[in-house]
């Protein structure tokens, strides 16, 4: 068993308790035995030498060492002390008031050993009973040092928290700075390790965002980091080399790409590239006019949807052991109609290819040789039909004028017959006499004219035949310009009878609305123009491209001629012809003819005499 210093003062306080609790019934019993006994209370007064000798008695009974009665001054009355026994001290008045009230006082004295009970006599007036008990000063100067050595245990092992406290501190403070001095030696190291990856790392940034000429400080070359990173400049310069040979590659290649689109722009056949999937990769210009599209609209779409009319000559290339295929293709966009000749060939190059698809438009060619062919026909016609026709005539108004008379059965038919004869010989001759002047078209004689008095010569002639017609002519400042008067005139008279006969149809239709022609005069800085509508039944939507070609017409009794004609005296003037419906979706045909200010052959002429005139003064 481990005795602790609390353990030792429990210890001694216990025998100092069990002294005192002692002293007290001692002190109680003695008290209450002295105040029970009448002997000592006869007659109403004390007998002091009875008292003292009975308290002696008690005394050495309960084995006290002496017994004081004293008064409330501290004063002694008697008492039973032994003679070895030193005087003690009075009690405190303290002490004497805390017994007044009816408590026993201990006060234990370890400098003397004693321990001592004070306590108040009910039974005699102002006397307290104060006994003696000694106790082994040695076992009180135990118990004293015993508390002296745990107060100073304590003080000590307060003392001991404070140090471990400091000791804690002063640890806490040397561990701190060694691990300050671990960290700063470990970042230390890290830094020399991460240096060259954090290079390595800033030069890959540099990299990344297209600088190739970065490169990596190598600090030593005899560790992986220093491979590395001799590595990684090797890398870089390749890098940088190969990237400038293909910024190289890359301007030739667009240099010649521009110069292609160049050429493709410049040309005026149709060019459109096809990739091996048959997608439409390249369109140029000429091709997308030719199509009626913009080349945005085309590029990107398979060849089936961009150009429909084609497909059937890119199969057929596709199937062609040569890669190869040719033909001529008719191209409706909306009213626009172009014959399209056309080439189909493979690219040039090795694996799959793609196919290159040029056109050039022949519509004018093909009409070309439309008109050649048909004047040639109208020329035979013309020859092999104007022979019979006057002795036919002549024959038929002969018989006429001579059988007339005679003639008596019937005669209302034999004139009937012999009128429809003359007739029809004249409609054919005037039909001979159209494919005469279409075959023979005279060359133009150019001299400036007068617009505004050409359409009201043209209007003139036809309002005497149509009087159902109202024209309309806007009225302007005199328009000049250098044509054939007469042919110019010839055509604007065939276009009003087109539009005239197109407004008899109409009203043959039914159409209450009365017939209207509208002419109107314009003129820019290199052109006239003339615009004729009407408000017949209009153009037909069917073949309306090939209605200014010969033979081509929509009435029973039209030859084809008029619009045909009209066509080739504004081709030989240098202009174009246009057919389109009325605006605003109302009924009938606007014609639009389109003849140049100046001929070529003026102008060269005007600009030979300038410089004529420019050199003389010169000179």
């Amino acid at each position: 068993m481990v005795l602790r210093p609390g353990n030792a003062v429990h210890v001694a306080e216990r025998y100092v308790k069990s002294n005192e609790s002692q002293i007290v019934g001692d002190a109680y019993q003695i008290a209450n035995t002295i105040e029970r006994d009448p002997e000592l209370f006869a007659n109403n007064r004390v007998h002091a030498d009875l008292l003292f000798t009975k308290l002696a008695i008690l005394t050495k009974d309960r084995g006290l060492q002496a017994a004081y009665i004293i008064d409330s001054h501290g004063h002694v009355l008697g008492s039973t002390k032994q003679r070895f026994l030193p005087d003690l001290a009075p009690p405190k008045p303290g002490d004497i008031a805390q017994a007044s009230h009816g408590l026993i006082v201990i006060d234990a004295n370890s400098k003397v050993g004693v321990v001592r009970g004070l306590i108040h006599m009910q039974a005699l007036r102002d006397a307290y009973l104060l006994v003696v008990r000694t106790v082994d000063p040695q076992v009180l100067a135990y118990y004293q040092k015993t508390v002296d050595a745990v107060s100073e245990y304590k003080r000590l092992e307060q003392n001991r928290r404070q140090v471990e406290l400091t000791f804690a501190a002063l640890y806490g403070a040397v561990s701190l700075l060694i691990l300050l001095a671990a960290i700063w030696l470990g970042l230390w190291a890290a830094n020399n390790l991460v240096r060259p990856v954090s290079r390595l790392i800033r030069a890959a940034e540099r990299v990344s965002h297209g600088d190739l000429k970065a490169q990596v400080e190598v600090d030593r070359e005899d560790d992986e980091m220093g491979t590395l990173g001799r590595a990684f400049n090797r890398m870089t310069a390749e890098l940088d080399t190969r990237r400038n040979e293909l910024i190289h590659a890359n301007q030739q290649l667009d240099e010649r790409r521009r110069f292609t689109e160049a050429v493709l722009a410049g040309v005026s056949a149709g060019v459109v590239g096809l990739d091996r999937d048959g997608n439409v990769t390249i369109v140029n210009r000429a091709a997308a006019r030719l199509l009626n599209s913009d080349p945005e609209e085309l590029e990107g779409r398979h060849y089936a949807e961009a150009v429909p009319e084609l497909s059937a000559l890119i199969r057929r290339a596709l199937h062609e052991p040569v890669a190869r295929a040719s033909g001529e293709v008719t191209v409706r966009r909306g009213l626009t109609v172009r014959n399209l000749s056309v080439q189909v060939s493979s690219e040039a190059g090795e694996g799959e290819a793609g196919f290159i698809v040029t056109f050039d438009d022949i519509t004018d060619l093909v009409s070309a040789q439309r008109t050649a062919a048909w004047a040639d026909v109208a020329r035979r016609i013309a020859h092999e039909i104007k022979n019979p026709l006057t002795p036919i005539q002549l024959s038929a108004e002969r018989l006429k004028r001579k059988y007339a008379r005679e003639v008596s059965t019937d005669p209302d038919i034999f004139r009937q017959c012999t009128d429809t004869i003359i007739r029809q010989v004249s409609d054919i001759g005037r039909m001979v006499d159209e494919f005469s002047s279409f075959a023979r078209m005279p060359a133009p004689t150019m001299r400036r004219e007068n617009a505004h008095e050409l359409v009201k010569h043209a209007v003139f002639l036809q309002r005497a035949g149509h009087p159902q017609v109202d024209f309309e002519v806007s009225s302007g400042p005199p328009i000049r310009f250098d044509c054939d008067g007469r042919l110019v005139t010839q055509a604007l008279i065939n276009v009003l009878k087109n539009a005239c006969e197109s407004i008899e149809a109409r009203v043959a239709e039914g159409a209450e609305e009365r017939g209207r022609i509208v002419i109107h005069l314009g003129a820019d800085a290199a052109r006239v123009v003339f615009s004729l509508t009407d408000n017949g039944i209009g153009l037909p939507h069917a073949e309306r491209h090939r209605l200014t070609e010969p033979y081509v017409t929509t009435r029973a009794k039209g030859t084809g001629l008029g619009l045909a004609i009209v066509r080739k005296i504004v081709e030989e003037h240098g202009g174009e012809i246009s057919l389109r419906d009325r605006e605003n979706d109302e009924s009938g045909a606007e014609v639009r003819l389109v003849f140049p200010l100046k001929q070529k052959a003026v102008r060269e002429e005007e600009m030979g005499e300038r410089n004529e005139e420019r050199i003389a003064d010169r000179a």
